[in-house]
């Protein structure tokens, strides 16, 4: 009988017994090498204490090690993270260890060095072997081995995603034999993917399944080794046929919800109420990453009023001299998740009234005196929105605030305009930096303009809000739209 040279790699129950056994006995061996660098001696001539929690450490992350996934399939991860769990893991088996012997009243009498040594020791030694199975695998998936044969259900932007990322990333070993779809269109734009995409010896344009119950009989025929379900969610009723169809079936059925044709600000799958939920619209500047925006914000908005102050009477006196009326312009503007608030401005323009209507300043607008227009020009009539964001209605960096009136025009025409509400407006934003700013005459410079503000929101970081605040300090505060 023939010799299946994959068996080890493609039975995971046998493969986690040998890792189990593998991690025990590297525990043992780094712990003798611990005694011989700490004490030059060998374990029996330490102290009773060191046995004690060599035992009892070996022997809980036996479990552990199961328990917590560490000797889950790494195919298809990222080892970074792999690693970075098995750190977390055994550090937690040590600190258990530890707990333990103090029970005992010996944890005195250990070794803080020994412990340390033994901790690294093991750590390095766990990884290495795993770092040098996981290029094994890798270079056997190169070749067009060790791989597994793959169904995608449904090829909407999720399963186009899957399909390309199977094809570019040919490490993880994962081959699309087949399409289970109702369109016959899909195969084409499968061959497009596929098209100078595959890099092993596998074809890359995948058959096609036309009816769903094919497919626990394709499955059986073709040793398919995996099912992707990615339907969108507008075809959510077939997973209970899905569901009846292959309820016999002996192999791995992932479903993959299709949050990708979702176009909402957020796909992040969180735990709820111990049920996995998806949330759709909740930006990622939340949680502790929204505190250290928000601390951010209020020192940046306290530095630059102190260190602005000079400028800002300057301008007090440029706005007096220019022409009658009040220095500072206030606007209701909707902040965070639409609540009303006042912006402020230098103001740019002669007194006069709007008559219920936000007219935008257009070029060579009459209203704007010359003053105002250098003012607007650089940018300069922003500067009181610092007190706004030391208020906490605004933000130094985020989508800018709209009249109330153009938030009620665009909100019917722009699909997620009002979604920009969801973070609080900002003084400069990824749209301005990149001049999509002033007069939005037209449908398509302001869906322009939310384009960049909801990639923002989607892609926030803190370095990208000091790229924004770099640009916009030496770039961004002209512009030719700006009038």
């Amino acid at each position: 009988m023939p010799i299946n040279k994959n068996f080890i790699f493609n039975h995971p129950l046998e493969f986690s017994v040998l890792r189990r056994l593998a991690d025990a006995a590297i525990l043992i061996a780094s712990a003798s090498i611990a005694s011989q660098l700490r004490f030059h001696a060998s374990l029996d001539d330490l102290a009773p204490i060191h046995m004690v929690l060599l035992y009892l450490c070996t022997g809980l992350a036996y479990f552990m090690f199961q328990e917590a996934g560490i000797y889950d399939s790494w195919r298809g991860r990222y080892l970074p993270y792999m690693l970075g769990r098995l750190f977390t893991v055994w550090g937690t088996v040590v600190l258990i260890g530890l707990f333990l012997g103090f029970l005992l009243h010996s944890v005195g009498e250990l070794s803080r060095m020994w412990l340390a040594i033994w901790y690294g020791t093991g750590l390095v030694l766990m990884s290495a072997y795993r770092i040098f199975i996981y290029f094994v695998l890798q270079r056997l998936r190169n070749q067009g081995r060790n791989s597994k044969r793959v169904v995608i259900v449904g090829y909407g932007k999720t399963g186009q995603e899957l399909h390309r990322r199977a094809l570019e990333q040919h490490e993880y070993g994962y081959n699309i034999i087949a399409l289970q779809t109702d369109d016959a269109a899909d195969i084409n734009l499968a061959r497009k993917i596929g098209k100078g995409k595959a890099k092993n010896k596998v074809s890359s344009i995948p058959a096609r399944i036309t009816h769903m119950d094919e497919l626990p009989q394709y499955a059986s025929a073709n040793n398919i080794d995996e099912i992707w379900i990615t339907l969108p969610m507008s075809e959510s009723g077939k997973l209970n046929e899905l569901q009846y169809l292959l309820r016999n079936a002996l192999i791995d059925v992932r479903w993959i919800p299709d949050t990708l044709g979702l176009q909402m600000l957020s796909n992040r799958i969180v735990d709820f109420m111990g049920l996995p939920t998806v949330d759709l619209n909740r930006p990622i500047t939340r949680g502790v990453r929204g505190i250290i925006k928000h601390i951010s914000d209020k020192l940046i908005a306290a530095a630059a009023l102190i260190a602005l102050s000079p400028v800002f009477l300057f301008i007090a006196v440029g706005i007096k001299l220019s022409s009658p009326g009040p220095i500072f312009f206030k606007q209701a503007r909707l902040g965070l998740n639409g609540k009303q608030f006042k912006v402020y401005k230098f103001r740019s323009m002669g007194v006069h009234q709007e008559h219920g209507n936000v007219t935008q300043a257009t070029k060579d607008d009459p209203r704007v005196t010359p003053f105002g227009q250098f003012l607007r020009r650089t940018s300069l009539d922003e500067l009181p929105q610092f007190i706004n964001v030391l208020i906490g209605d605004m933000s130094v960096v985020g989508p800018r605030p709209h009249a109330l009136q153009h938030n009620e025009k665009y909100e019917q025409l722009l699909e997620l305009y009002m979604a920009r509400h969801r973070v609080k407006p900002g003084i400069t934003g990824w749209a301005q930096i990149h001049g999509h700013r002033g007069e939005t005459d037209t449908l398509d410079k302001m869906e322009k303009r939310v384009e960049f503000d909801l990639y923002y929101i989607q892609h926030w970081s803190l370095e990208m809000d000091m790229r924004i605040l770099v640009w916009s300090a030496f770039n961004g505060w002209s512009s030719k739209n700006a009038y």
